[in-house]
């Protein structure tokens, strides 16, 4: 009874909020409110709510105002691309554009550059990973201390970064990365970590170990090797939200992503569950459009002074907020494409979806 009175107690709030002009700010009172529904959200795994969702997003999506200037919706940093793969790293950025961030920057291996940058003007291209043909091995130390160089020249200015899309297994490459995420870490830069980011991660835990800025984002499989690693066993799907618990804890409180049909997010500390709208179709580059949206609303999160009042943690907000917005816009590409539904066509669905839940003033 007391779960039903609640349920119809967040329906009232979003029709309140709903009939109301969209605004970012909040009073006392609000905050109060709010930091009651995000408590009980975020515990249990208990898939949400679609009222609960768009609390979420409203509560961290930034109003648009003339005050504002270039850089304050958030500058993100996509670390990827290499000779064989370009369409990951500019998925991951544009959708960061996409989403309302101001600034999106990828730093990717000569071979890559050119083409990204013929993706789309919008990206800033930063030409300077290098891959091990490329490279003497007498010229190995020089040239990845000033790879290392360049971004640290960068890395202070970005609100998160995003490692792994198309970065492919040179063992070159991902050293340099190694050295770049080591740098993040000691300057309190977030990390949203996808693609083989992730099997860097898997073979080297302590380059997120014990760092909370830290949001990794596996798959089925990049989930089991984790599990594997860290927990020496296998995954077990009925105790799947435990494990999941277990898991973040295992790596010192980062926060996990566990995508699928259902979302499941945890750092550790508490299990939240996304199963709201999807798409059935299963095309290559999804994954690529979370992490991009993801580092942006946690950086979003990270930035409101009203999740600052909650309490809670912006990593686990950003996650829920990129999470179904991905999942709407998936949603609304399929309504119109059915089965030729591209990862390009989930993009342009981006700023349709959040304008829905999160129309802006006029």
């Amino acid at each position: 009874m007391v779960g039903l009175l609640d349920a119809v107690l967040r329906r009232q709030q979003l029709l309140i909020r709903c009939l109301g002009q969209y605004t970012n700010t909040s009073n006392n009172k609000d905050i109060r409110s709010t930091t009651v529904k995000m408590q009980s959200l975020l515990s249990g795994g208990v898939p949400l709510s679609e009222s609960d969702a768009i609390l979420i997003l409203r509560s961290i999506t930034p109003s648009l105002e003339s005050s504002r200037h270039k850089g304050q919706a958030g500058k993100i940093a996509v670390v990827g691309g290499c000779r064989e793969y370009t369409g990951a790293p500019y998925f991951s950025a544009i959708s960061a554009l996409k989403i309302g961030a101001d600034l999106s920057h990828v730093f990717c291996t000569q071979d890559a550059a050119a083409v990204i940058k013929i993706y789309s003007p919008e990206l800033i291209v930063h030409p300077i990973l290098e891959e091990s043909y490329n490279v003497r091995d007498e010229d190995r130390r020089a040239t990845s201390a000033k790879v290392v160089a360049e971004v640290d020249k960068w890395i202070e200015r970005f609100d998160c970064l995003v490692i792994g899309p198309g970065l492919g297994r040179d063992p070159f490459l991902l050293d340099c990365v190694s050295d770049i995420m080591k740098h993040a870490k000691e300057s309190n830069i977030p990390m949203v970590i996808d693609g083989d980011g992730l099997f860097l991660v898997t073979n080297c835990l302590d380059l997120v170990n014990g760092f909370p800025l830290a949001v990794l984002t596996p798959n089925v499989n990049e989930y089991k090797r984790l599990v594997q690693k860290v927990l020496q066993c296998e995954v077990n799907d009925e105790n799947g939200t435990q494990q999941l618990h277990s898991l973040a804890k295992g790596i010192g409180g980062v926060t996990i992503l566990r995508k699928g049909g259902s979302d499941y997010i945890s750092n550790g500390q508490t299990v939240s569950a996304v199963d709201l709208y999807g798409s059935p179709r299963r095309c290559g580059g999804q994954g690529d459009i979370l992490s991009g949206s993801v580092a942006v609303f946690l950086s979003w999160a990270r930035q409101s002074a009203a999740v600052e009042k909650l309490g809670d943690s912006p990593m686990i907000l950003g996650c829920i907020a990129g999470s179904v917005l991905v999942r709407k816009a998936a949603s609304l590409a399929f309504e119109s494409k059915r089965r030729s539904t591209l990862t390009t066509d989930i993009i342009e669905h981006l700023g349709t979806s959040l304008e829905g839940i999160c129309p802006v003033a006029r």
